[in-house]
């Protein structure tokens, strides 16, 4: 049973094929017929990009499907095609060898939801609520399911050997675990208070920006409002403006354009004055970054995937690419074990939480820069990490092959000891 059927739910319920011989997806929605947004993914309207690390998993786990989002109008967007603006100023221009795949969230959903839709093996209960687990405090045993609508359905029970909760931001298991007597799972959370509000925009014919990407990042602790723009299918851009607690953007078109002139370069602004709008403003307050570490402890018979696991602050863009990585450990688990016994549970939680560990520390260690951060972590290594990432980022700005190697790390293709290498060290020392 795989509880949620956005991105990670979808991306897991593939990673069982071959292995489960029935698999189950629960969506409390019901799938639009096209690419349409949909109430369920409330992120769904904001940019969404997938990092260089996620897009070769993606066309791994689902050959020919990069390609056929490019095809659809998706967008490969070289390092050296973003405009970024670092806390230390433009990063130098070097040939890019990272890119990331930028296209609206709907269309990314229904490529993935035809591959998933097609296996044989693996069923969808659409409509439907997940309202609670079965088992004991030892294990999860299955899911207590009810139809949605008007005349809500009986509560029914559906065993299974393996739950896979994917069901975001907003998953209810821990509660359920609650109440099957399990103790409480250790968590970290850590809330910059981050606040969104995003616009798609028709990009204006002889454009100078033509496929280019801007990000024009905070400069913690006093800038703290920052700017994407990306190109997406249909020529589009998606223009999503961010600021952390007290700097959060203003409802409607008026508070956006206000939030648009207050970021540290006026490129955005000046860029836009000629876009015609193809959509109203969207805000999202996305909540505190949370991680939950099943691997402690939890029951036998369930592994938490995606945003259900680990939350970040949307700002860095990893969710859906960490939400890839998730599906990849699941399988490999699963593969090792024989099945989806407990066994391979058990090895599955261990490994997403792995697979985590350095985006949240990359997000909550740039979180911790602004005043205004609840739970940030604090004390003497982190205002080490800090004074060398301000080292690198300055380097970035002057050296290509610190900026190659910044570019690997932030998309998650190169662990952070990349920075360490000695050709990197001694350009980031001299700069």
């Amino acid at each position: 049973m795989v509880v949620g059927g956005g991105l990670a739910g979808l991306a897991a319920a593939w990673a069982l094929r071959g292995i489960a011989e029935r698999i189950v997806v629960v969506e409390r929605d019901r799938y639009p017929a096209g690419t349409e947004f949909r109430a369920g993914v409330p992120q769904g309207r904001h940019a969404h990009l997938m990092l260089e690390a996620g897009h070769r998993l993606l066309d791994e786990m689902m050959p020919g499907i990069k390609q056929q989002l490019m095809d659809a109008g998706a967008q490969r967007v070289a390092a050296s095609d973003v405009r970024w603006l670092c806390s230390a100023g433009w990063l130098a221009e070097y040939p890019a060898q990272m890119a990331f795949l930028s296209c609206t969230r709907p269309l990314l959903d229904a490529f993935v939801l035809d591959r998933v839709r097609a296996h044989p093996a693996i069923e969808f209960l659409e409509g439907t609520d997940v309202v609670g687990l079965l088992g004991s405090a030892t294990a999860v045993t299955g899911v207590k399911v009810r139809e949605r609508g008007p005349e809500r359905g009986e509560v029914r029970e559906i065993p299974a050997e393996l739950v896979v909760d994917a069901a975001g931001r907003s998953t209810s298991v821990p509660k359920w675990l609650a109440e099957l007597g399990c103790p409480p799972v250790p968590e970290e959370r850590v809330d910059a208070g981050v606040a969104y509000a995003s616009r798609i925009f028709h990009r204006p014919a002889g454009s100078d920006l033509g496929d280019q990407a801007v990000y024009l990042q905070t400069k913690a602790p006093d800038a703290q409002r920052m700017g994407v723009l990306l190109p997406v299918e249909g020529d589009r851009w998606i223009v999503s403006l961010a600021g952390m607690r007290g700097a959060e953007p203003a409802a409607g078109p008026e508070g956006f354009t206000e939030h648009l002139g207050q970021l540290r370069d006026p490129l955005l602004h000046e860029v836009l004055q000629g876009a015609e709008p193809a959509g109203e403003v969207r805000g999202f307050l996305p909540g505190p970054g949370v991680r939950r570490h099943y691997e402690r402890g939890g029951p036998d018979g369930l592994v938490v995937v995606g945003d259900a696991a680990s939350t970040f602050n949307p700002v860095y863009g990893q969710g859906v690419t960490v939400a890839l990585f998730c599906a990849r450990e699941l399988r490999r688990s699963a593969k090792r074990h024989g099945g989806i016994g407990h066994a391979a549970a058990r090895a599955a939680r261990r490994a997403v939480a792995a697979a985590s560990a350095v985006p949240w520390m990359i997000s909550c260690a740039e979180d911790a820069r602004f005043r205004a951060t609840a739970g940030a972590p604090s004390g003497a290594l982190v205002g080490l990490q800090h004074r060398f990432f301000d080292k690198v980022l300055a380097a970035s700005t002057r050296d290509p092959a610190v900026t190659a190697a910044f570019h690997e790390v932030m998309s998650l293709v190169e662990p952070p000891s990349l920075l360490f290498r000695p050709s990197v060290l001694a350009a980031v020392l001299r700069a």
